[in-house]
């Protein structure tokens, strides 16, 4: 008789062993002739050498197909285990399989494009109107990296522009008073890695979420970069940020020009930022437009209207401006 153990280390065994242990029990029941005891991510398991070693090569190949898909079900685990190839699953276009293992692909050519653009260059600009799925691509592309091992660690940072007073009436710590303001971005998240395993990343700081100005001073290697509501940097923390990029990283820089919150005397990087690298080799920019929202079809309308209301203040005040000086 032979012991063996079996470490689960890619996936959160809550999803691994299923709800109520099915998925555990099944592979069990499986493996007739082994005793086996699961706690944590680890399985001990005992009996003859050869069919500790099958058990431990099946448990790794199950491992591996939920990783990649997100999901494990009954049909899949019975399948690998007796030496069937599980029935194939549609992998064109996709970036990677979320939460319940939905499918996270390009909805339309500029997330088509900002795909491609990301294995092109280290850079990428994603502009473009609210609902158009930007930070919500870049975020699945930087899981997908993750995921892959093509890069060590995620970091999402957004500028903090209320961190004045405003933050300060909240209750907690810093981290208290930041996260509400960093909220799309773990919604994000949520979508794609299981709770436990996000839990693990965050406390790991394999994904680290921060204001952008804890970025200073920082290189930033072996990682996938996201600035989120990059509209709303100066033009020297929009310098700062681009220039923390290291070896073997990956930047995405995501923004909204209709949706500036600094004040009128001050400048957007972001868009200053566009006017000097664009053009510049290993950049990428994307450009989003309207017709590509992909949230609530009442967005668009939403996002009209205020176009249409915006330019009739314009044109307003052109005219008071031409009858003055006439």
């Amino acid at each position: 008789m032979n012991e063996r153990i079996v470490i689960i280390d890619g996936i959160d065994p809550q999803t691994f062993y299923g709800v109520n242990n099915n998925n555990i029990n099944l592979i069990r029941n499986l493996f007739p002739k082994l005793r086996m005891a699961a706690r944590g991510n680890v399985i001990k398991v005992i009996g003859e050498d050869s069919e500790t070693a099958r058990f431990e090569k099946k448990v790794k190949e199950i491992e591996e197909y939920a990783v990649k898909y997100n999901k494990l079900t009954d049909d899949v685990i019975i399948d690998i285990i007796k030496g069937e190839p599980p029935k194939n699953i549609d992998t064109t276009g996709v970036i990677i399989f979320g939460q319940s293992g939905r499918p996270i692909a390009p909805r339309n050519a500029n997330q088509a494009k900002m795909v491609k653009s990301f294995a092109e260059n280290d850079l990428t600009f994603a502009l473009g109107p609210a609902g158009t799925g930007k930070t919500y691509i870049a975020i699945a592309l930087a899981v997908s990296a993750l995921k892959n091992k093509q890069v060590k660690r995620i970091i999402l940072s957004r500028p903090a522009v209320e961190a004045g007073e405003k933050l300060g009436f909240l209750p907690g710590d810093m981290k208290d008073k930041i996260d509400p303001y960093l909220r799309p971005l773990y919604d994000a998240l949520e979508d794609m890695i299981p709770a436990v395993k996000l839990k693990e990343y965050m406390e790991s700081d394999t994904i680290q979420i921060a204001p952008l100005a804890f970025m200073r001073g920082r290189t930033l290697n072996d990682a996938v970069i996201i600035l989120d509501e990059a509209q709303n940097t100066t033009k020297h923390q929009m310098k700062m940020f681009l220039t923390r990029l290291g070896v073997n990283a990956k930047m995405i820089v995501t923004g909204d020009a209709t949706q500036i919150d600094l004040p009128r005397t001050v400048q957007s990087g972001l868009m200053q930022a566009l006017k000097i690298l664009r053009g510049v080799s290993g950049i990428g920019i994307i450009e989003y437009v309207k017709k590509d929202i992909v949230r609530h079809p009442l967005v668009q309308r939403i996002v009209d209207a205020y176009e249409a209301r915006e330019k009739k203040v314009d044109d307003e005040f052109e005219s008071n401006v031409n009858k003055t000086q006439e």
